[in-house]
């Protein structure tokens, strides 16, 4: 297993590739024995042809996007097959999507008698992101490596510490401060054994998948508060039905 930590990385930080995609939001996602064709598949994907590296990757994205519909959610995946730890991996780059991610559903699916591993940032206010999935369910996740969530929330927590995350306040204080989002690059790494360099993402051949956006729920009813004028709390269900009805009298 590779002992790579967040240094490796310091690559991102002079990086105009990584610039542009934390800007704009992007996520990275390796998945383990299931082949680019495939991951697009049950990604729900419509086809897209190919390219070569990533930014005629970003280009299919800002070509996609409508500057006018600001609700638009759908983006263009771009994949590859990359070997690593316990055989080929696909890596799955989607950048200028406001870091949407991949979604759960997917990830259980993908991740079924084997491994993904996702890092992501949604832009502009910068929120970073990590998840492991195993055997189809989510093992660790996090924001912020001190709340961490998952099945089994501590599982990775000596790797993490390995790599260069501080796992509580104290720690923060005592340790030498590092990039946390290298840290991220750097601990998916260690879980995949997949080296992601600038080189590797700009010289890659992408299988390319639109994937649509996710259908809005339908709402069924509101439940509206009202606070008496002596103060007991009154609740009244309101279906969609009662709000549609043209008001009488």
């Amino acid at each position: 297993m590779t002992s790579v930590t967040a240094h490796e990385y310091a690559w991102i930080r002079s990086s105009p590739l990584f610039r542009y995609a934390l800007e704009t939001g992007y996520t990275l996602t390796l998945v383990r024995g299931v082949a680019p064709k495939e991951v697009l598949q049950v990604m729900q994907a419509e086809p897209h042809g190919t390219c070569t590296g990533a930014d005629a990757l970003i280009e299919r994205q800002d070509e996609l996007g409508d500057p006018m519909d600001y609700w638009d959610e759908s983006f263009i995946a771009g994949a590859f097959t990359v070997p690593g730890e316990r055989g080929d991996w696909t890596l799955i780059l989607h950048v200028g999507d406001g870091g949407m991610g991949m979604q759960s559903q997917f990830l259980e699916a993908l991740s079924n008698g084997g491994c993904a591993v996702v890092h992501s940032s949604n832009g502009g206010k910068p929120m970073h992101f990590f998840h492991w999935y195993e055997d189809g369910e989510l093992r660790t996740t996090f924001e912020w490596p001190t709340a961490r969530d998952g099945s089994t929330p501590d599982a990775l927590n000596a790797m993490m510490r390995e790599v260069g995350f501080a796992l509580s306040d104290n720690e923060g204080e005592t340790s030498e401060r590092v990039d946390t989002k290298a840290a991220g690059f750097a601990l998916a790494e260690r879980l995949t054994g997949v080296r992601v360099t600038e080189e590797l993402l700009r010289g890659a051949e992408y299988q390319l998948g639109l994937v649509p956006e996710e259908p809005a729920e339908e709402w069924t009813g509101i439940v509206i508060a009202i606070t008496g004028a002596h103060g007991e709390r009154l609740y009244k269900e309101v279906t969609r039905d009662e709000g549609a009805s043209p008001k009488t009298g």
